[in-house]
């Protein structure tokens, strides 16, 4: 069970499939900034040019709100700016759980590179393997 979680941690972990997430999720809430654009602006002015509004009794134009009316047809930019204002959120959201990701996979390597790097003998042992190479070239000499 061990192996198969160090697996899907370094699958999941992998440069391609993190960026693939972050594209979805990126693209799901860019969608619905392009689904408000569409449902509060475009529909609507399209319908106030087409003449497929009906006339408001109070006038050409009406503001409600986070809305405006032109000829009975409501403009909804209170939803539009909501859209933005949660895409941003998504964005900063994912921009801070990256880079915590790719801090924590730093260290990791680090502490990886750490652990396989052989450790220095101490002072003494050096000092006493210099000794008898020493020793051991002097009594060729002899």
């Amino acid at each position: 069970m061990k192996k198969f979680l160090e697996e899907f941690k370094a699958f999941a972990l992998k440069g391609n499939v993190m960026d693939m997430a972050i594209g979805v999720i990126i693209g799901a809430a860019f969608g619905n900034i392009v689904t408000s654009l569409t449902d509060n602006f475009i529909n609507p002015l399209i319908a106030v040019i087409t003449g497929g509004a009906k006339k408001d009794e109070n006038g050409v134009m009406q503001v409600v709100g986070g809305s405006f009316k032109i000829n009975g047809v409501e403009f909804g930019y209170g939803a539009f700016i909501s859209a933005v204002v949660n895409f941003l959120i998504i964005a900063l959201i994912l921009f801070c759980l990256i880079k915590a990701v790719n801090k924590a996979m730093e260290l990791g390597r680090k502490k990886k590179e750490e652990e396989e790097k052989p450790a220095e003998p101490p002072k003494e042992e050096v000092l006493l393997t210099e000794i008898r190479d020493l020793l051991k070239a002097q009594n060729e000499k002899k």
